[in-house]
């Protein structure tokens, strides 16, 4: 069986789709990684919505994902931004998503981290951020997960100095009842951060985000960089104090990054783990015995895949992730919260379709076939 694809000046080309998929197996937990993937939501294809309403989620199948996550050893972090936070998920819809997926956790014995935000304020004053990262950590932690502070929009816009990010984190961390996960989201993940502990110069922005981590050691399990940069995440990393995690959400050099190097390694948290997740949970099993060349053999060829879904703008990258879910049975349709599933053009999703189909990624390599058969003749390619 052949497809014909197009490319982005409309010319067809033969594709032969694999015919096999790999098959990697559930086991057990993973022992020399702590590994998460974030995920993404699953929309309700038949509300009445726009892109400005509330988001319509479909609980079953959004639930019935992340156990397939779990099913192969991977944490998962919730309501993160591969949940669209702030992208067509509000607070409201995030605070649900929270309550239902740490109670799935707890009956299924997953692992699960959620973010903590400021996101039911736009802006406001320093006490106002405060107030509103409180709410929402007391909910996360009510909920028994694991708690994540992200990066917030409204304290990049309240904060005046390095001392404001300071203060604010420094009084959020001695009130946590866990040790916590920090986010570091740069601008390429979402523009409004830019600036973030302070400063554009990422040099003097490492600074006070290491002087936040050595105020408070004890209730920091890791931090999650997510800057689409190894150098600095390994020169992070290595001025980390004694037990604090660093957790890769570099979306381009992973592999490499979690390998890690005479010095150390990087844990990880990552989006592209979402379409990854049985491949991933392979591979970090076969690191676990102590081959490393096995792991960078599984997951080095993945690296395409990923720096495709996650091009510029990067903060799109949820389409194609979701794209993906749906052309491997996870979810019946191709339909975002927000109708982000627009974001990306069709020679991306064409591209993202060959890459994944590559890799063996789809459990059932002849319906995505027929998926992505329909999407060609919605968008009028095929008669």
């Amino acid at each position: 069986m052949t497809i014909e694809l197009p490319d982005a000046r409309g010319r067809l080309r033969t594709y032969e789709p694999r015919t096999e998929p790999l098959a990697p197996a559930t086991g057990a937990p993973f022992t020399s990684r702590t590994v998460f993937s974030a995920a993404h939501v699953v929309a309700d294809p038949y509300a009445d919505t726009t892109p400005d309403s509330p988001a319509a989620v479909d609980w079953d199948a959004t639930l019935a994902f992340r156990r397939h996550l779990w099913s192969h050893g991977l944490g998962v972090a919730e309501a993160m931004d591969t949940a669209q936070r702030g992208m067509g998920l509000d607070w409201a819809g995030a605070a649900e998503l929270i309550r239902r997926s740490a109670a799935e956790a707890k009956a299924v014995g997953g692992r699960i981290a959620c973010g903590v935000g400021t996101d039911q304020i736009a802006s406001g004053t320093l006490a106002e951020v405060r107030a509103a990262y409180e709410e929402q950590l007391a909910l996360v932690e009510e909920s028994g997960a694991q708690a994540i502070l992200m990066a917030s929009r409204a304290l990049a816009s309240a904060a005046k100095s390095p001392d404001d990010y300071l203060e604010v984190y420094g009084h959020l961390l001695r009130q946590a009842a866990e040790p916590v996960i920090l986010h570091w989201l740069g601008p390429m993940f979402d523009p409004a951060l830019e600036g973030y502990w302070g400063s554009s110069d990422l040099d003097a922005a490492t600074d006070t985000f290491l002087e936040v981590i050595a105020a408070h050691p004890d209730k920091i399990d890791g931090i999650k960089v997510s800057l689409l940069d190894a150098g600095r995440e390994v020169a992070l990393r290595r001025r980390l104090p004694q037990g604090v995690r660093c957790y890769t959400g570099d979306d381009f050099h992973y592999p490499e990054l979690i390998a890690g190097d005479e010095q150390g390694f990087s844990h990880a948290l990552l989006g592209i783990f979402d379409p990854l997740g049985p491949l991933a949970a392979e591979a970090v099993r076969v690191l676990d015995t102590g081959n490393t060349d096995g792991f960078r053999a599984l997951l080095d060829p993945t690296v395409e895949l990923s720096r495709h879904l996650f091009q510029a703008p990067t903060r799109f990258y949820k389409t194609g992730v979701v794209f993906l879910a749906w052309l491997a049975g996870h979810q019946s349709h191709f339909a975002m919260v927000g109708g982000l599933q627009s974001a990306r053009s069709l020679p991306h999703l064409v591209r993202a379709y060959e890459l994944a189909d590559g890799l063996g990624l789809f459990p059932d390599p002849k319906l995505a076939e027929d998926r992505m058969r329909t999407l060609l003749h919605l968008y009028g390619v095929t008669p």
